[in-house]
């Protein structure tokens, strides 16, 4: 008679039906996870259609008015300069030379070291519409660029301001006649466009890419009746709506914000309009180095914490959906997750983005950008939330 140990047998059986128990339960947890992950995935796709379809179709179906509009406002055009001497003899003629019958051009010398001061009292020769203003080095003037506009507003001597930089160039001499037919009894805010140079520069392409994106999501907002901001280097306001808000005083304590901020904290669904015809943009040179570029973003990020609560939100959803997008779509190519269904997830997304974007590139002249899209749409997102981090925890002490 064969003896059998019971209790070795039964504890045989018990350690089988934990470890199949243990591998249930491991598969299942898998399955869900992924479930959740997909779940997740479609939200951000769906969000990411909403933006694409709600704001950014606005602008691809926009027409910027064609005939050349009759001058109708005196202007006076400002521009703050720090060290641009070389900048201002080559692009201030530009400005000085519009066709334009009634304006001014108010120069701020903001505390230069270099030949600034010499170059514009040379100009002022030939251009005696140009006027000058200095800004000495002095403990209470460090709050940048924001004191040295405003300096050249109280000089400035119409009711309508035109702003751009020092190493801007207008890409005809019509940009005023089209930027200031914009004023009327209702509106005081008109948003320019100012893309980059195109180079060679190994940087370049995703520096003009991304100075693109942002105007498409701030030039679309404010066609939906929701401006959130505006660039310095091409933005109109009027003197009264300035004073009315008490200048940059609310920000002043903040380097920069001094276009983007006063447009979020003044512009309304009334009051603000966009200028995109062709004759309007201004041009200049993109960063060359990632050690320049980085500073620049590091300080045009650190302003976003102040918008209104809204705006924050808006930005935060559209940057953290289209981050989870892509780090859940390549985690499902590494999982071989339901492959034919995620490639007409993207197929469908990319898609849409060509349809709508199509029209939108050409307009802004970056027309030649359209084939990166797949490539640095991804590498759009991973910048726009690490730097929104980075501006979050880290102040930033200077202008230029």
């Amino acid at each position: 008679m064969k003896y059998v140990n019971i209790s070795t047998s039964k504890r045989y059986n018990i350690t089988t039906f934990f470890n199949n128990f243990a591998l249930y339960f491991k598969g299942a947890l898998e399955a869900y996870i992924q479930q959740a992950l997909f779940i997740l995935f479609q939200l951000c796709f769906i969000v990411q259609l909403y933006y694409l379809i709600s704001n950014h179709s606005k602008l691809s179906g926009y027409k910027p008015r064609q005939e050349l509009p009759q001058p109708t406002v005196p202007v006076s055009v400002i521009i703050s300069a720090r060290n641009e001497a070389k900048n201002l003899i080559v692009y201030l003629p530009y400005i000085l030379q519009q066709n334009y019958p009634d304006y001014e051009v108010v120069v701020v010398n903001d505390r230069s070291t270099d030949d600034t001061a010499d170059v514009l009292r040379e100009i002022q020769q030939e251009f005696p519409h140009l006027k000058i203003v200095t800004v000495t080095e002095s403990e209470k003037h460090r709050t940048g660029k924001k004191f040295a506009l405003t300096m050249g507003i109280k000089a400035a001597k119409y009711e309508h301001f035109l702003f751009t930089d020092a190493d801007c160039k207008p890409a005809t001499l019509d940009w005023i006649t089209r930027m200031a037919a914009n004023f009327n009894a209702s509106t005081y805010i008109v948003l320019g466009y100012s893309p980059y140079i195109k180079t060679r520069n190994f940087l370049n392409p995703f520096i003009r890419f991304e100075t693109l994106k942002t105007a498409i999501n701030y030039l679309s907002s404010a066609l939906k009746g929701d401006p959130y901001m505006g660039i310095g280097r091409n933005l109109a306001y009027t003197r009264s709506l300035f004073f009315g808000a008490k200048g940059f005083a609310s920000h002043m304590h903040v380097m920069s914000g001094d276009d983007d901020l006063f447009v979020n904290q003044n512009g309304t669904s009334v009051n603000t309009t966009i200028e995109i015809h062709p004759d309007t943009f201004t041009y200049s040179d993109a960063k060359s180095t990632l050690k320049s570029w980085f500073i620049q973003k590091k300080r045009h990020m650190g302003v976003g914490k102040l918008y209104k609560n809204s705006h924050r939100r808006m930005l935060s959803l559209d940057a953290v959906s289209g981050f989870l997008y892509y780090v859940l779509l390549i985690a499902f190519i590494i999982l071989k997750f339901e492959p034919l269904l995620i490639a007409g997830v993207v197929l469908f997304r990319l898609i849409l983005q060509f349809a709508i974007y199509r029209k939108i590139f050409k307009k802004l002249d970056c027309a030649d950008l359209l084939w990166w899209l797949p490539f640095f749409d991804m590498i759009y997102y991973i910048y726009l939330n690490v730097f929104g981090l980075i501006g979050t925890f880290i102040k930033t002490t200077r202008w230029k």
